[in-house]
């Protein structure tokens, strides 16, 4: 199978309290669209606020239902209160895939010294791929860089799809 022919669902979820309430705009998800489209079909976009609850009601609903072969959330990784995307994914996960999380954290230290601080990490739940991302559209943008092109790669598996590991 060829797999530019193949064209792999995603959702992106943005979790901001002040983005949801409409207290200000949210920038991440045009970084999701700019980055993701069209190779990538988005299948679900949304803000939601930083409820652990309704994010894993997002998380369970897109994998259990297979909508989504990835699912991509930003916000919420850091050390605050508030920040509670990992506990919450970490709770719908069947496992983790920490390189992904450790590729991201590594690559933006050298620039970013408070990267050390995201507690971001990816993992998957039944065969949908799900990854944390910082909250700012610029973090979101060089976050995918790290490894948007291995995301494909990662797809198949999960997928059972015929694939090369050379």
């Amino acid at each position: 199978m060829d797999r530019r022919s193949v064209k792999y669902r995603v959702a992106c979820i943005v979790l901001s309290d002040r983005a949801a309430a409409g207290e200000r705009e949210d920038g991440c998800l045009p970084v999701f669209r700019e980055r993701l489209e069209p190779i990538y079909e988005i299948v679900r976009a949304i803000v939601i606020p930083d409820d652990p609850a309704a994010l894993q009601a997002e998380l369970i609903e897109l994998a259990d239902s297979e909508r989504a072969d990835c699912i991509l959330t930003s916000g919420g990784t850091g050390i605050a209160p508030r920040d509670r995307t990992p506990q919450a994914t970490a709770a719908v996960l069947d496992y983790e895939v920490p390189g992904i999380a450790e590729a991201i954290r590594a690559a933006a230290l050298p620039r970013v010294r408070t990267a050390m601080l995201s507690r971001a990490l990816a993992g998957v739940r039944h065969r949908t791929l799900i990854v944390n991302l910082p909250g700012s559209p610029r973090a979101v943008a060089e976050s995918l860089d790290v490894f948007l092109s291995t995301l494909p790669h990662a797809m198949e598996l999960l997928s059972e799809r015929p694939t090369d590991h050379s």
